[in-house]
This record gives structure tokens, C-alpha cells and sequence, in this order.
């Protein structure tokens, strides 16, 4: 009785919903368009003089280490310190000394979407510019553009690597895998389930932002987006979105888009890691992510559910053959080869395990712990709105695999971190290590190579 009870209140929930949106009255497309057109300069600038305040965003490669088809990876620090501070004198404050002292760097604090108070997937110029030039598909947001630097950025197109198939390395060769030419690339590597999930990986489904309503955010009605045009080459591209299952607006965290490479290795998926297998995500992605989290405007702008016993079963198959990227001079277990290894690698992969407490959460050999962790930033700062976003706290997030982590730039859950120099530093001072400058040069010497 009591699940018959339960069904009817959902039904006239969903009757309620359904009755308020058809009381609407219809979106003026083309004013709003016009309107958001308008606005956009504005909200560009305002975000581009918080992006300058917090960052150094210029282009400055490291001499030594390259993403794995060659593109350089940024060096140094680059979130910006208050004036007359250093990070070792940072470093020597306490949580409670930097919070009153409003010394905690701006770059460390959570990083707002372009506009968080509207939100939604939106993607780099690049990638937006091959889709179009494939298939006539325009990722372009008529009221947003992307607001990171393209070097700072991971490689594009990045290399895919395959479980099975390790003596092919980049089975890509070099190419945007799309709904266009992944039938040609994987014919011969893949089984026909394998490919029929890859297909459905590559398929634009509608989505909040991209769909044939009048609430869209591009200029035409739209197919939609695909799981690889955030996870490109079942890697990332660093687009942006927010996460739909956090409520007021400004307290929503702002993502970017992990990598899908070694997921067969994980076990917690989604913004609150509440989803338990790779199926699971690929099915709440399409029902909810892609909405905001809303059922009722998932079936009005066109939701396509998924069969979850072939459809979904066969892109978690595809999903789970995607290898993180070689790594030399790692031995069978994970760890360093010390006769590979420069003296300054070995160093680093001493002060990882030990007095940087990084393995704690990052064991070998595929540096995750698979849990989450709370780090507590809030004993840093005092809670600020930021261009609509509160930030005031982090609570719990997923440990990632650390395995290629110089291919994946921007780091931690919101991309505030834009280098590796960034990340220790920002967890030298969350951890409270104290490492010296040199501990925390050979430790990013040592990040390079996983």
C-alpha cells in the first residue's frame, strides 16, 4: 500500500511540474538570444579580471616534461600570493593565522563557472572548431565563451590507448575520434559490442544548453552533445560545466571534466560520487546530468533513455578498455625504476611517500585510494561570494588517479590549480608539510613521470 502511495505522489509531483511549466507563458526566442548577446561582453570582462586578479596566465613552458604527444606542460606557480608573501612564508602560517590575515592565495579558493549563475556545458574554441569542421555540428553558446587559456590546457586531440590492444599505442593516430570516422579507426580492434558502445559515445544526444527548445543556448536548434565531446578520446578537453545535484545556485561547484582513462580501476563515479560502477554513470549522465538534474525539463528538451542492458552494458564495455598513457619509467608495481629515474625523480618519489603524505591517498600503482577525502579548505578563508559562487566550503571529493596526471591540466575538482607547481603548493599548505623548495621542485619532477 505504502509504494502504491509513494507512486501516486511522485505521479502528481511530476503532474504538478508539468502543469507549472505548460502555465509558462512560451520564451521569446530570439529577445532572449538578443538579450544574452548583449550581456555578454560584460560577464566576460568581469570574469576576466577575476581570472587576472587570481592567476599568472601566461605562456610559459617547462623545459623538461611534455604531455604524451609532445605538447609542453606549463611551469611554475601560477595562482598569484598577496602582496609581501612567499609561499614559504605562507607555508609557515597556520590555518587559523592565514584565515584571519586574508593571506589565503584567491587561486586556491573554488574556482566560479564564466557565468555561475547561469551555468551549463561549455566547451574550448578548439575543440568546438573541429566538431564544426567534422560535422557541421556548432558547440558554439551564443551568451558564453570558454574562459581558460588553450595552453593551459590538456593536448588536442589527446592519444587513446586501449587495454587490449597495448602493441597499437595511440589507436587515434592523432585524430579526433567523432560519429564521423570512429567506425574506420576501431573496425579492426574492436568486437561489435565494443564498437556499438563506441557509437553511442560518439552520438549527440539533446542536452540542456543544446537541444531543439527555445530555452537552448545556441543560435540553431541543436542534435545535442556527446559523452566525447566533454571526454574527448575517452580523456578530457577541460570543459566546463556545473554539477546538478547541489542546490542554491551559487553554492554549485563548478567541474572539470576528468579524464575516462583507467576507470576500470575505479569505483566511485559522479559529482558526489554517489554512482558505484562505470554503467551507473553512463546512464545518470544521460537522464540527469545532460538536465541539470531535472526530469521534467530532460523530457521536454528530449532525453533519450538508454537500454541498460545492451546500450549502456556496451559503452561501460568500450569504456572500461581505456589505458592510461605509457609511463617508462614506472616498473610493473607502479613505482619508479630507479635506473631510469634522474636523481631529482627519485627524490621527488621519496618526498611523495613520505613527507608530503601524498600516497596516503595516492598509492602505486595506480595512485588512487578510491575513496574520498575532505580536505577542510574553509579553516583557510572566510566564506565570500565570488562572482555568484559561494565559496565556503569543498566537502568530500574524489581521489583520482594520479597515473598521466601531466596530460590532464587543470587540476583538482574545479580546474583552480592551473600547473602541477600549483597543486603542491596548494597541498603543501592543506597538509601542512613544510616541504623546502627543492622537496617541492623534485616532487613535480616525480608527477611527470607517473
Amino acid at each position: 500500500m505504502r509504494r502504491i502511495t509513494l507512486f501516486i505522489t511522485a505521479a502528481a509531483i511530476g503532474l504538478a511540474s508539468w502543469q507549472w511549466l505548460a502555465a509558462q507563458p512560451p520564451e521569446d526566442f530570439p529577445a532572449v538570444m538578443a538579450k544574452m548577446k548583449a550581456a555578454k561582453p560584460e560577464i566576460a570582462k568581469k570574469h576576466a579580471a577575476l581570472l587576472d586578479a587570481r592567476y599568472d596566465l601566461a605562456d610559459r613552458a617547462a623545459a623538461e616534461g611534455k604531455m604524451t604527444r609532445g605538447k609542453p606542460v606549463q611551469q611554475g606557480p601560477r595562482a598569484k600570493l598577496p602582496d609581501g608573501t612567499t609561499w614559504a612564508k605562507l607555508a609557515e602560517m597556520t590555518p587559523d593565522e592565514i584565515r584571519e590575515k586574508g593571506a589565503f592565495p584567491g587561486g586556491f579558493l573554488p574556482l566560479p563557472h564564466p557565468n555561475h549563475p547561469e551555468g551549463g556545458m561549455l566547451f574550448p574554441k578548439f575543440h568546438i572548431d573541429e566538431i564544426k569542421k567534422q560535422e557541421n555540428r556548432d558547440l558554439t553558446r551564443f551568451d558564453l565563451d570558454y574562459d581558460l587559456p588553450d595552453h593551459l590546457l590538456p593536448e588536442f586531440p589527446p592519444p587513446l590507448f586501449l587495454t587490449t590492444r597495448l602493441d597499437l599505442g595511440d589507436v587515434s593516430g592523432g585524430k579526433l575520434i567523432t560519429i564521423d570516422n570512429f567506425y574506420e579507426i576501431f573496425k579492426d580492434c574492436l568486437n561489435p559490442k565494443q564498437l556499438e558502445g563506441l557509437r553511442l559515445l560518439v552520438t549527440p544526444f539533446p542536452q540542456q544548453q543544446f537541444n531543439a527548445t527555445p530555452d537552448r543556448r545556441s543560435e540553431k536548434s541543436h542534435r545535442g552533445v556527446t559523452c566525447f565531446d566533454c571526454h574527448v578520446n575517452g580523456h578530457t578537453n577541460a570543459a566546463t560545466h556545473l554539477v546538478g545535484d547541489i542546490r542554491p545556485q551559487e553554492f554549485r561547484h563548478r567541474i572539470d571534466v576528468p579524464s575516462l582513462r583507467g576507470v576500470n580501476v575505479q569505483r566511485l563515479f559522479g559529482s558526489q560520487r554517489a554512482l558505484r560502477s562505470i554503467e551507473d554513470f553512463t546512464e545518470f549522465e544521460q537522464r540527469a546530468a545532460y538536465f541539470d538534474g531535472d526530469p521534467i525539463l530532460a523530457t521536454k528538451k528530449g532525453v533519450s533513455p538508454l537500454e541498460r542492458g545492451s546500450q549502456v552494458h556496451f559503452m561501460a564495455e568500450f569504456q572500461d578498455l581505456l589505458d592510461f598513457p605509457p609511463a617508462p619509467k614506472l616498473d610493473v608495481l607502479g613505482k619508479l625504476d630507479p635506473k631510469k629515474a634522474s636523481e631529482s625523480e627519485v627524490r621527488g618519489e621519496a618526498v611523495f611517500n613520505g613527507k608530503a603524505k601524498c600516497s596516503v591517498c595516492h598509492p602505486a600503482p595506480y595512485y588512487t585510494d578510491n575513496t574520498m577525502h575532505n580536505l577542510k579548505t574553509e579553516r583557510f578563508f572566510k566564506p565570500v561570494l565570488v562572482n555568484g559562487r559561494q565559496a565556503n566550503m569543498d566537502g568530500p571529493i574524489k581521489t583520482f588517479p594520479l597515473r598521466g596526471i601531466k596530460d590532464s591540466p587543470p587540476y583538482l575538482h574545479d580546474g583552480r590549480l592551473l600547473t602541477l607547481e600549483d597543486t603542491v603548493e596548494f597541498f603543501n599548505l592543506i597538509l601542512e608539510t613544510k616541504l623546502s623548495e627543492q622537496e617541492k621542485k623534485d616532487l613535480v619532477a616525480f608527477l611527470k613521470c607517473l
